[in-house]
């Protein structure tokens, strides 16, 4: 059961069942995906005891791989949530997968459409209203960094956390990237492959409730978030993150997509 009500007004079901907000078609795919994520990965869950098993939640982690969602899902899915995830339209548009994602309560967003974050924004607060898990990849996109450490975020999972005020569960995985490489569509299948995904303890927004609309303290809890998953990577990967964080926007990297095969645009003055 997908959107009851519009898109400008979006109504969700009550989130349901166990996991709780799974339904047929969740059933059906993790009773097909999680035997072969078994099949190639082996998987350490650390801090599952910070995962509410009941109520909205908002789960936050770092993107380095096309294969992210189905791990994070995975993760969620074994301890007690169907998450629900605002992804990339162009998704959709493939045959089965496109029928599978909407049948799971997935919403297509047109990432490169101006105004898409704003349009999605209802959905996302529409799902939580419902009680279900959003999964959120706070960068928007697969990081940049050379060394896949966490890049600046978008402000949109800020603003999302201040006007919803519920739990925010930073996680943060890696292996994801040794599977399936940054941008890559040819999967390494063996040997299995260890995959570590830790969650965080919640986070504290309340510093910045109220000022959902000035940019400054959205960046400011933007980084309080990713530096939030970065810690949690570092304790993964037992090394330091670089102190000078990847900032996209001060990039010559296009924002979105393969940037190996695209370069950002060059504007007329």
């Amino acid at each position: 059961m997908g959107n009851l009500g519009t898109d400008l007004e979006p109504v969700y079901a009550t989130a349901k069942g166990f996991p709780l907000g799974s339904n047929a078609t969740w059933r059906v795919g993790a009773a097909l995906l999680i035997p072969l994520l078994k099949l190639i990965s082996k998987e350490q869950w650390r801090g599952t005891e910070n995962i509410p098993r009941t109520g909205p939640m908002i789960a936050i982690s770092n993107h380095i791989s096309y294969i992210d969602p189905l791990i994070f899902a995975h993760f969620l899915y074994g301890n007690g949530r169907a998450v629900r995830f605002l992804g990339k339209a162009s998704l959709f548009r493939i045959p089965i997968v496109g029928w599978v994602l909407r049948h799971g309560e997935q919403v297509p967003v047109e990432r490169e459409i101006k105004g898409s974050a704003a349009a999605a924004l209802p959905h996302a607060i529409a799902f939580l209203k419902a009680g279900h898990c959003l999964g959120v990849y706070p960068e928007g996109t697969l990081t940049r960094d050379q060394n896949l450490w966490p890049m600046q975020a978008k402000t949109g999972l800020a603003r999302l956390a201040v006007i919803t005020k519920v739990p925010v569960i930073p996680c943060a995985q890696w292996g994801a990237a040794t599977i399936l490489a940054p941008y890559s569509k040819r999967p390494k299948l063996w040997p299995r492959t260890k995959v570590t995904v830790v969650a965080g303890k919640p986070l504290d927004f309340s510093p910045w409730y109220g000022k959902e609309e000035d940019l400054a303290a959205m960046v400011e809890a933007s980084a309080y978030a990713m530096s939030a998953i970065t810690q949690l990577l570092e304790e993964i990967r037992a090394e330091s993150a670089p102190k000078e964080i990847f900032d996209p926007r001060a990039s010559d990297l296009p924002r979105f997509g393969n940037y190996k095969k695209r370069k950002k645009p060059t504007w007329p003055a």
